[in-house]
């Protein structure tokens, strides 16, 4: 499947979608979809085929045994084989494949812990799902070592962006705040539900630019993605943090 000259596997250049599966039914296709050809978009890769992308994921959910209950299901692009060093091939053969796996909810809410490692965001990778992941890889290894599940990640400025695998989110002043997207932040699928579950009950969503005390100071924290939906924070650094009531409202109203 995957050669060893693949440019996925040697350059990190390709793209991912991680997609919930709930008893074999794929949730939030198109938004996933439309997300890798906008990704496509900006590396300069041919986006796949939809029908040929639900149809390897349903393939996968089925050889995986996994059409009841709860799944992850990743989708993966490479740009194939080919090419001399950072130069891709003349002609392009890119590489679609999927893989599934349990997903089960997570029972207690998340202990952040900030990292050390910053999110680079001025780099246009920042806002894609590409597989350039290491990171990321180091950040959450260094946040489960203190004891935390999930590590926050700031920017080169000193603001808030992400964590590792997930949205950002806190309550204040009768607000609802997120990273803005240009502090390095992915346009998440499940962050776009919240907002927009959000503005459903007249709560004021603020794409904002701060530090980590904002996170300390808040109402309340959470973290969002496909797979866990809205999931609220207990500590970060290992201080508590408040638990607002609308996070509770707001993942009933996306799950």
């Amino acid at each position: 499947m995957v050669g060893p000259d693949d440019r996925g596997l040697t350059l990190g250049d390709g793209l991912f979608e991680t997609l919930l599966a709930i008893d074999g039914v794929l949730d939030a296709v198109p938004e996933h979809l439309a997300r890798l050809a906008r990704g496509c978009e900006v590396l300069g890769l041919p986006a796949p085929d939809p029908d040929e992308a639900l149809r390897l994921m349903r393939q996968t959910l089925a050889s995986a045994g996994l059409e009841a209950g709860r799944a992850a299901v990743r989708l993966t692009l490479t740009a194939g084989s080919g090419g001399r060093g950072l130069e891709r091939p003349a002609v392009l053969a890119p590489l679609l494949f999927a893989a599934a796996a349990p997903a089960p909810l997570p029972e207690a809410p998340a202990r952040l812990a900030v990292s050390a490692v910053r999110r680079n965001a001025g780099s246009p990778t920042s806002r894609l799902k590409t597989l350039s992941y290491l990171d990321n890889v180091l950040a959450r290894h260094a946040a489960r070592a203190v004891g935390a599940d999930e590590a926050v990640m700031l920017n080169g400025a000193g603001e808030v962006a992400c964590a590792t695998a997930a949205n950002l989110f806190w309550v204040a002043g009768g607000r609802l705040h997120t990273p803005a997207l240009d502090c390095g932040v992915l346009a998440g699928v499940m962050r776009g539900r919240v907002i927009a579950a959000a503005a459903r009950r007249g709560l004021e969503v603020v794409e904002a630019r701060a530090g980590p005390e904002a996170l300390a100071g808040a109402q309340g924290v959470f973290l969002t993605n496909s797979l866990i939906g809205v999931r609220s924070a207990a500590s970060l650094d290992g201080r508590a943090l408040a638990t607002a009531e609308v996070i509770e409202a707001l993942r009933r109203d996306v799950a």
